[in-house]
Parts: structure tokens; sequence; C-alpha cells
């Protein structure tokens, strides 16, 4: 360990990360009178958790329990369990759906968290036993801001930009996709207007989604009196007679030593940005400029915890999703599989999956294999989202509304490619021109039945969420018939990593023996999954976040409670 480290502060707690695990654990820790601290790497707060929908998937918490059909949990626990299966301990499974209710409600009681639900955003196998096609999605609702005063010049950016309160929640854009298609979508559109023609005559700073959420959460953590240092990266774990007693972080330009009396909670992402890392422990092709997540996450608590004997696992798993290289950044496509008059093929110019899967296992079938997993070359990559002229006039393509010009600069780095027939298209790509005429022919075909024989798509509740309602017979299935023709490449993208260190179901940092290494805790993408390889539905990240991040500062609250009536005892008190 490191000596001679100067303006030590000391605090019950030291929570390492500022998204909503971080913030979370804080606000926690502090409702149960403990001294807490959170440490932020990046110059702004918020981290993935401010780039993301905002959406979390929590069964049984009081929105759905009010806006909704009675939501069992037994029926959540049964899809739960169907769909990870053995990959995860079903204590932990057990856990996140007894305890979900109860953290979620705590939040709303100790900040201005208002959520809504999503209306029909189905599960992401709703099929699955216990599944609900209507969905248990809950988002944020448009929050003002502007009560965060200064702080709020320091909130993570949002992934996709937009003028001041011009905000679109989940619900909205679920209705606007679809352009003119979708006779609501006007009537949306005059709603969007509306409030934020309110909003700016009002003065307000309204945000919605991930940025929402965000900033309802730091609100909790300023009524609280919690301090945020930012700028302030971790760079190892301190260890005094095999318990974890702080961390030595960079302040300032300096090292400083935090001494954490009750424990340290690590709730700093992943290594989505970490290239070194995911080259090690990921499969061929990839890359860190594929990711949405916020780019401070590059596995410094997992690189930390790792250090001090914590076990790791699911480093070869990530929130996957295809993902268009655009010059910017990345576009995660979430919509535009799922639309009629397009398909995906791989190198060889033929289909190998139902294009509207959700979007882990849709990368998961990008690579093949295993949950994605082999130790040859990625089976259907390179791959590439083909679509039509009728399909870019009806609807939404990477945020731009139809029929508005694709960007040429999206051409000229090659993440599109257009041609006026298929067989050009194929040669511009370099797949057989034949197997691909021959692919559209046969895709055509299903569109016109509306039975995909090969891969069923249309068939979930899930394809069918973002699907185009007045395509019949399948709302997914379109035929690709007018030109000109386009191309977007594919790669494996995501929104984070799911690796991290191993935990129990208090959050506790485990050994690969199953031994707890005593005061350290881990939460959100910097520990592993409680969803396994899979993603239950829209908000399967934040969701296992916030209640894990929530049972760890009550065990470490908990735990500090019966170390001081022991105390008291030995002493005489």
């Amino acid at each position: 360990m490191r000596q001679d480290h100067s303006d030590t502060d000391t605090v019950d707690v030291l929570v390492v990360g500022s998204g909503a695990a971080g913030m979370t654990a804080a606000i926690a820790a502090a409702h149960h009178g403990l001294s807490v601290l959170v440490i932020e790497k990046a110059t702004h707060w918020g981290g993935s958790t401010a780039r993301s929908g905002g959406g979390v998937w929590i069964p049984g918490n009081t929105v759905l329990r009010r806006e909704t059909p009675d939501d069992d949990l037994e029926a959540a626990r049964t899809y739960l369990t169907a769909i990870i299966g053995s990959v995860v301990d079903k204590e932990k499974i057990d856990t996140y759906i007894d305890h979900g209710p109860t953290a979620f409600d705590f939040l709303a009681a100790h900040s201005p968290l208002r959520m809504r639900w999503v209306p029909g955003y189905s599960d992401y196998y709703p099929e699955a036993a216990g599944g609900r096609a209507h969905g248990r999605s809950v988002e944020p609702a448009p929050f003002d801001a502007r009560v965060l005063g200064a702080e709020l010049a320091t909130l993570e950016p949002d992934y996709s930009k937009a003028p001041r309160n011009f905000v679109l929640t989940q619900a909205d854009f679920r209705q606007i996709h679809l352009g003119l298609r979708n006779p609501r979508a006007p009537w949306r559109v005059i709603r969007i207007a509306a409030r934020w023609l309110t909003a700016r005559i009002r003065g307000r700073h309204l945000l919605a989604r991930g940025q929402a959420m965000s900033a309802m959460l730091r609100k909790g953590m300023l009524d609280a009196a919690i301090p945020l240092l930012l700028d302030t990266p971790l760079l190892e774990l301190t260890v005094t007679d095999n318990r974890v007693t702080g961390a030595i972080v960079r302040r300032d330009g300096t090292e400083q030593q935090i001494t954490a009396r009750a424990g340290v909670i690590l709730a700093c992402g992943g290594f989505e940005r970490n290239d070194a890392l995911r080259q090690q422990h990921q499969r061929a092709p990839i890359s860190a400029d594929w990711t949405v997540g916020a780019a401070a996450n590059t596995g410094d608590g997992i690189a930390a915890g790792a250090a001090v004997g914590a076990a790791t696992g699911f480093m070869d798993d990530a929130w996957w999703g295809p993902s268009i290289p655009l010059p910017r950044q990345p576009w995660f496509c979430l919509a535009e599989r799922n639309l009629p008059g397009s398909l995906i093929v791989n190198d060889r110019g033929v289909r190998f999956m139902n294009e509207s899967l959700p979007y882990v296992d849709a990368v998961h079938r990008m690579y093949g294999g295993d949950h994605g997993q082999g130790d040859g070359p990625a089976e259907n990559l390179p791959a590439w989202l083909i679509f039509d002229q009728r399909y870019r006039n009806r609807y939404l393509f990477a945020g731009l509304p139809p029929r508005q010009p694709l960007p040429r600069r999206w051409f000229d780095t090659g993440a599109l490619t257009r041609a006026a027939t298929i067989g050009e298209l194929a040669d511009k790509i370099g797949v057989p021109a034949d197997r691909l005429t021959a692919t559209v022919d046969r895709f055509n075909t299903f569109a016109r039945t509306g039975i995909d024989e090969d891969f069923g798509r249309g068939e979930s509740a899930y394809d069918r969420y973002y699907g185009d309602p007045r395509q019949h017979p399948n709302p997914n299935l379109g035929a690709l018939a007018t030109g000109p023709y386009y191309a977007a490449r594919l790669v494996p993208g995501d929104l984070g990593t799911k690796g991290g260190l191993v935990t129990d179901t208090h959050s506790r940092v485990l050994r690969a023996d199953h031994t707890v290494i005593e005061g350290l805790y881990a939460a959100g993408n910097t520990a592993t999954p409680v969803m396994g390889h899979t993603y239950a539905g829209p908000g399967a990240t934040i969701g296992p976040a916030i209640v894990f991040a929530y049972l760890a500062a009550r065990h470490i609250a908990t735990t500090a409670a019966d170390q001081n009536t022991v105390s008291r005892i030995r002493s005489g008190r």
C-alpha cells in the first residue's frame, strides 16, 4: 500500500460513482445516519444513467401497482428464473424480486423521483412463463431541473442532443417513430410542442429519460447534504487487517487517502471504454468506440476490487445492441430493426436471426455460439441492415424524420451505402449479389404471407411493440421493393459491459472461494449482473443497480449499528 498521503478525509461510507447505483447507495446510507462521500472520476455526474432511456424494471413497484393490472411478484419470479437459468444463484434472483419494491419506494420517498408506467412496453420475452406483454417498465416523468441550481451545469450530457425543454419520453418515441403511419403521431407532436412552449414561457428546464432520473436522484443527494467530488478518480483501495478501509484517490492533481469507517461501495460502471480490457475479455471484433456508455467507464472499480482479491464474472458479455458506427457516435438500433421493409444479413448475404430480437440476443446471434461466445471468428459479422426507400419515407431512422436526406458524411465514412438495385448494393458492400437477391426475394414472400418461415419475426409481442400496426398482415414484415436501397453497417455496440465483481445478496464483494471481502460492496455494472446473459425488459440494468445499491447501504448501516452496540457493551456504556 502507498504511504505518506496527506489531506485524509474520514467518512462512514465512501461511494465511488454517481450514476443510479451510486446516488441510490448514498441516499440510503445517509438516511441511516451515516456520513457519506461520493466521488466521481468524470467532470460530470450521472454516468451512463444520464445517457440512458431512464427506464426501470422492478416488478411490484408502487407505479405498477397503481397504473397497471396487478403485477404478481411470483409471476415475475417465475419469469426471471426461466429466462436467466442456472448461471445466477436463485437466491440472488429472489432477493431482487423480494426487495425491489422496497428499494423503489424508498427512493420515491427520499428524492423527487416520479415515475410513470410505459404502456405496452413489453417484457423482452413476454411469451416466457410469467412474462407480460403489457410490460413492467416505468420511466421518469419530465422533471424541471432548475431546482438543482448550479449543479445542473455538471450533469452528464444526454446520448442525443435536443433544444432546451424539447424532451421526448419513451412513450413519446413509441408514438412518433412511425411518422405519419401512426394517426396518433400528429397529436403526440402537438403535445410535445405544447410541453416545450409551456416550459419556455415559464422559464423551466425540463429533462426526460435518464437525464430526468439522474437529476431527481441528485436532488435527493442535495436534500440529504451528501457531498460529491467530481474529477476525483479512484486509484486503489486501502486494506487494514483484511478489511477494506478506504481508498486512494486523485484530487486536484494529488493523491489523497479517504478513510471509510463502515464500508466502500463501488458503483462506477463497467469497462466499456477500456479497449485493452475489451480485447482481453471479449470476442473480436470489439471496440470501445462502439459503446454509448459514459466516457469515464474504464473499469477502475473492477480493477481495484480485483487487486484486493475479488473474483470477477461475466467479463465476456455486455448489454449489447446492434449499432451503426456513425461518425460522431454509434447509433444504438432500438426500433430500426423491427420496422417493415428492412432485414439484416451477414457477409454471405443471408439472414441469420429474427431481426426484431431483444438487442442483447441480437448481438449474441451476430457473434454466434452460446451467448455470443466462442473461440473462432464471429459467425455473422460483418452484418448489414438492408432497407429500401419506402422504409426511409415512412419511418424515423437513426433519429432523423422520414424523408429527410441522410447526411453525406454517413456515406463517406462507410457507415451507410446506397445503390439503385439490390445487386448493385451487394457489390458495394462485398456480399454475393445472387445470395442477397435470393434472400430479399424470399423475405418479400414472407412479407406478403405475413409469416416469417425462417425466424418467426413478428410473432412476439416484443417484436410488435416497435412494429407498424398499419402494415398487414404482419406489423414487422414489409417487402423491399422500392429503390434506391440502403445498407447500414452493424457492429456489436452496447449500453455498457456486464462483467464485474462477484457479489452476494447483500452486495458484498466476494473472493473466488466465496468468502467475503469485509468492507467492500459493489452494485450496478461494477458488479456481476443478476440478469445473467439475458435482459428481462426495458430498465433491467437500472432496476438492479438501484436495488442492490440500496441493499449494500442497508447492510453497511445494519453492520455498523451492530458494531456500535458491541462497542458500547464492551466499554460499559
